[in-house]
């Protein structure tokens, strides 16, 4: 049996996808969750060998949730379902450790399946997300950028998905200073948003 932890502020979603894998052969929920706040001692407590995770959620995020979960196992399969798809948030996820990345609006046999591809050792993703993850790789590839430390520093921190507020902190910077860095950084990566940046940051193989 597949076991199944479930992270998602829905419930009427969270609570369909339980009794659809429960009535599934192989599939087994071990536990839902309206949001990720326990999501470590949860996943610790139930073992569960895939963890479909939301991304917005109150208190914290699903990626966030991924991350924690991360450093303390590498034995779940994590699949973020949620409805964002832009660049900034797909490469986040998968730089945390998720190794899928599906849409709400993914039909459930389809959900099933990416669960079985995961556990498959393979990787999942929606259709229209796999296709925006090919495009960032398309653009030729550049080694030297010319960023300095700090602006390395910034730009790590936005990779990891850290708010402007969170890079003010972790960097012992003005929010004023993360500004001038970041318009720095679209400059020399010619880039013009923050999604842009970080694609461009993961594609070139600037932090490996």
């Amino acid at each position: 049996m597949i076991r199944i932890s479930i992270f998602d502020d829905n419930d009427s979603l969270r609570e369909t996808l339980a009794l659809i894998f429960d009535a599934t052969d192989d599939l087994i929920v071990t536990g839902q969750y309206p949001n990720a706040l326990q999501a470590v001692e949860a996943v610790l407590t139930n073992q569960p060998d895939v963890i479909l995770m939301d991304i917005d959620m109150p208190g914290r995020t699903g990626i966030e949730a991924v991350k924690l979960i991360r450093q303390q196992t590498t034995r779940p399969k994590i699949l973020m379902l949620t409805v964002f798809e832009d660049v900034e948030r797909i490469f986040a996820a998968i730089s945390a450790g998720a190794v899928g990345y599906l849409l709400k609006k993914t039909p459930a046999d389809k959900i099933i399946d990416a669960i079985h591809e995961v556990m498959n050792g393979g990787a999942a993703m929606t259709p229209s997300i796999a296709l925006k993850v090919l495009d960032a790789f398309r653009q030729p590839k550049a080694t030297d950028f010319l960023l300095t430390d700090k602006e390395k520093d910034v730009l790590q921190r936005l990779v990891e998905g850290d708010s402007y507020k969170l890079i003010a902190h972790h960097c012992g910077i003005s929010m004023g200073t993360v500004r001038t860095h970041i318009v720095n950084i679209y400059e020399k990566l010619h880039v013009n948003s923050k999604s842009e940046a970080v694609a461009k940051a993961l594609k070139t193989g600037l932090f490996k």
